[in-house]
């Protein structure tokens, strides 16, 4: 395979990144559900910077597919570990970081989610060779999910720390000879911001020649941006299909980042452990789905095994609603994970090998902003009292779960048109 170092460094400086960026999403959701008890709070805030990167996704669209990808993914890594080493400096000095530095390390994680993966999955797709697209992207999947179980494992220790010796991990309680004290949020973002600056170094090494010549187009970022538009609007079953298979990401990220911490505090009424094992679950389901995806769907094609994956994520809210099971939500997790994750390496092959590499990163960016849209909506009606108090929750999961029952029928009406794509 071409550029097989190049690709090995990307992998190992996505690893470190993610490895920051898993501990981050969820030491502060935890932070303002359990410790600040303001879910509501964390809810606007979460609101509020979701639709400040609907500006933001254009841009960034636009950045990936003008300048070189290696460059995008060590500046915002370098910015992204700036602000948290900032915070944490402030955290030191004061004894505790003040909200709005807390706040600024959410909105830059969150900004720095919305350019690193579509600029890693250009990145990707330009050292990488047609016919091995599945399975980079595949490799993509087990790295980054790997990572995340880590950086969830390494989450319940540090948030929730380890009372009288005893580490109650993905369920099972061991008996350690020692205790630890559950970190502080300076701490935690003064390792997150090491992690950042290591994985600009390692970026630094990788050297490539591109499997594809990428044709530049200069002019305004504006005039950029109505290039990717364009290209959808004469691809109307590619803009159907690329928006209707997002919708997993859309239940994912709120349920993982604003629900899940509320579902079980609120609703199952477990600790920060639990949570932090959840997402060790869910990754998990992911690294399943890596492995045996090719397997699973052999003769099933890309459109027909996301709208099964769609139904089956409708079916695990469904569940969450009727459950109050510590260890169904794990199961949950795991199949979530699963069906998010085989979703995305299917959907990204998909875009690969119907994209261009010179307009990926716009044609993404306006995918990204009808789901920052959808996203906010969510955010919105989520927040509200009636579901941030006691137990109703649940109904949360109810609604996303009907949302994504909805979006796998449209991939179903379209299917024929899509099949002829």
């Amino acid at each position: 395979m071409k550029n097989t170092r190049a690709l090995t460094l990307l992998l190992c400086g996505n690893a470190v990144l993610q490895f920051s960026q898993g501990i981050c999403m969820i030491a502060i959701p935890w932070y303002y559900t359990d410790i600040l008890k303001q879910p509501s709070a964390f809810g606007v805030m979460y609101a509020i910077a979701t639709v400040a990167t609907i500006f933001w996704n254009p841009l960034a669209g636009t950045l990936i597919d003008r300048y070189p990808r290696k460059r995008i993914f060590m500046m915002v890594a370098f910015f992204t570990g700036l602000t948290l080493l900032l915070s944490s400096f402030v955290g030191y000095q004061s004894g505790a970081i003040p909200s709005f530095f807390i706040v600024l390390v959410f909105t830059a994680t969150l900004f720095n989610f919305n350019i690193h993966y579509p600029n890693l999955y250009a990145f990707a797709q330009e050292i990488t060779q047609k016919g091995d697209y599945k399975r980079v992207n595949t490799y993509l999947e087990i790295q980054g999910q790997i990572t995340l179980m880590i950086a969830g494992a390494m989450a319940a220790v540090l948030v929730a720390g380890v009372d009288d010796g005893i580490l109650k991990f993905l369920g099972i309680s061991v008996q350690l000879p020692f205790s630890i004290e559950a970190w502080s949020l300076q701490k935690i973002f003064m390792l997150n911001a090491i992690t950042y600056f290591l994985a600009v170094i390692v970026v630094s090494f990788i050297k490539y020649v591109p499997a594809a010549e990428r044709q530049i187009e200069m002019g305004s970022i504006l005039k950029r941006f109505k290039t990717g538009i364009s290209f959808l609007k004469q691809n109307p079953m590619i803009f159907v299909f690329g928006n209707a298979s997002y919708s997993i990401f859309v239940t994912v990220l709120i349920g993982v980042i604003f629900i899940f911490p509320m579902y079980v505090s609120h609703h199952l009424h477990a600790n920060a452990q639990v949570y932090a094992s959840s997402e060790i679950f869910f990754a998990f389901g992911a690294v399943l789905a890596g492995l045996s995806m090719q397997l699973l769907f052999k003769k099933i094609n890309t459109v027909k095994a996301i709208i099964t994956m769609m139904f089956i994520t409708t079916l695990i809210f469904g569940l969450g609603y009727c459950t109050k099971s510590v260890f169904i939500f794990y199961m949950i997790c795991l199949l979530l994970g699963l069906s998010n994750a085989g979703t995305r390496i299917l959907r990204v092959t998909y875009l690969f090998n119907h994209i261009s590499n010179d307009i990926i990163g716009r044609s993404n960016s306006v995918f990204a902003v009808i789901n920052i849209i959808l996203r906010s909506i969510f955010l919105i009606i989520f927040s509200i009292p009636f579901i941030t108090n006691s137990n109703n929750v649940i109904y949360a999961m109810l609604i996303l779960g009907c949302f994504a029952f909805i979006s796998g029928l449209v991939l179903v009406i379209y299917y024929r048109k899509m099949e002829k794509n």
